[in-house]
């Protein structure tokens, strides 16, 4: 069932209520409902907590799909119940009945005029290195680790030919099904904090693995390995083959979302919650 016919299906149910969801993607085959039942993912889980509180079946949209081992900080989903609830209870029940490494964060009635995916002006994600000669115990999997130093001034004026509204097919992977390469990225920085570096990109939407192809490019530039036009050449060559080595998933988290201020939902704090104070 397609996610249009999805909506059909559902619609008739009188609430519609948004949660933010926050998640560790390690354990799961990302954040997609997968045919075979015994392959993990995040979109199953969330779906049976709820329909746990619900006492229904509950079928969930999301405002961006996160890859296989990729982590959310302020994934947005939105779903319909035949029942009202007190918004404690969808938030404190439903965590509940989820494995740790999930939990909702808050939730709201919105009418059903509110979309998770449609409604959304932007999203953002932040890709986070962790540059050290030894590899890190802790967050081994919530960061990328690399021996490597890097010259983030030469990161910084790469990236910056990467902003505004592009053909990135060079940055996407081969597989991907999205209709248009055509994206609009509106800030890309890239900034230090001790060991740790924060690759920070929004944009209007984002094609399968472009943030850790951008990741990739920016790396290697940084690291002295190819030069700073290299990013530009990448991005005008519209051929994956062109774009070096897609970055691992543990860094990259999906940190926010932009909807219309009609919809009153809470502000993003911009985690990971470990860099909260830091902004």
């Amino acid at each position: 069932m397609s996610e249009t016919e999805n909506q059909g299906a559902i619609s008739i149910a009188p609430y519609r209520y948004a949660l933010a969801v926050e998640y560790n993607g390690s354990a799961y085959r990302g954040w997609q409902k997968q045919s075979d039942d015994d392959v993990p993912s995040l979109q199953s889980e969330v779906e049976r907590a709820l329909s746990r509180v619900a006492n229904h079946p509950v079928q969930v949209v999301c405002a961006g799909r996160t890859d296989a081992g990729v982590h959310a900080t302020w994934q947005i989903i939105h779903f319909d119940s035949c029942v009202e609830r007190d918004l404690r209870a969808w938030v404190l029940g439903t965590n509940t009945y989820l494995p740790d490494d999930i939990s909702i964060q808050w939730a709201r009635s919105v009418t059903h005029e509110f979309h998770a995916r449609f409604s959304a002006r932007a999203r953002r994600y932040r890709y986070l290195i962790y540059s050290s000669p030894v590899k890190p115990a802790l967050l081994s999997r919530g960061v990328t680790w690399t021996h490597k130093s890097f010259d983030l001034e030469s990161m910084q004026r790469a990236a910056e030919s990467l902003v505004g509204e592009h053909d990135f097919t060079s940055y996407r992977a081969v597989g991907c099904q999205a209709k248009s390469p055509v994206r609009t990225i509106q800030s890309l920085e890239v900034t230090q904090r001790g060991r740790l570096i924060m690759i920070d990109v929004r944009a209007n939407a984002f094609l399968h693995h472009m943030v850790r192809n951008i990741a990739g490019v920016l790396m290697k530039i940084g690291s002295g390995e190819a030069s700073i036009g290299w990013a530009r050449e990448v991005l005008e060559a519209r051929d994956r083959r062109m774009g070096g080595v897609t970055a691992p998933p543990f860094g990259l988290y999906f940190v926010d979302v932009d909807y219309p201020d009609l919809f009153d939902l809470p502000v993003s704090p911009l985690g990971p919650y470990f860099l909260s104070g830091a902004d």
